[in-house]
């Protein structure tokens, strides 16, 4: 099961840093792109209407890329908030089903002893129980 999970986390870093050189990439090639095109705007309107329409134009042509960049990041952040949820579900249940993590714990209560242990899973319980109240990160508390 470690060995598993070891696999998945060195996956998913891989595919993070290959998904994040190409989208550093794409949004370099993106940023020269938008540059000649606003430059295009600016000459054209600066020739046909002035140096103030030039101006604004420009202004006008950046608000409505960072609204459309805006837009997009809330839908991307919602969408792995999402599957964060997802995934640390599946992690637990996956865990708590496996066998080797039953043995360990039956391995646990025999050595340590009943009699000891219940006090140990109160405590445990306890802190779990604190530790669900509290608001995490990045969530907005409660009012």
């Amino acid at each position: 099961m470690l060995v598993r999970m070891i696999d998945d986390l060195k996956e998913s870093t891989g595919v993070a840093i290959r998904m994040t050189s190409l989208a550093a990439a794409i949004a370099l090639a993106a940023f020269v792109t938008i540059s000649f095109l606003c430059a295009a705007a600016f000459v054209y309107v600066l020739q046909t209407h002035g140096l103030i329409a030039a101006c604004l134009t420009g202004a006008a042509i950046f608000f409505v890329l960072a609204v459309i960049g805006i837009v997009i990041y809330a839908i991307r952040k919602s969408q792995d908030r999402h599957h964060a949820e997802e995934t640390a579900k599946s992690g637990l249940q996956t865990a708590l089903a496996d066998p080797m993590v039953l043995a360990a714990g039956i391995q646990a209560a025999r050595a340590i002893g009943v009699k000891r242990l219940v006090p140990l899973l109160a405590v445990g319980g306890l802190a779990l129980g604190l530790l669900a109240k509290r608001p995490s990160s990045h969530q907005a508390p409660a009012e």
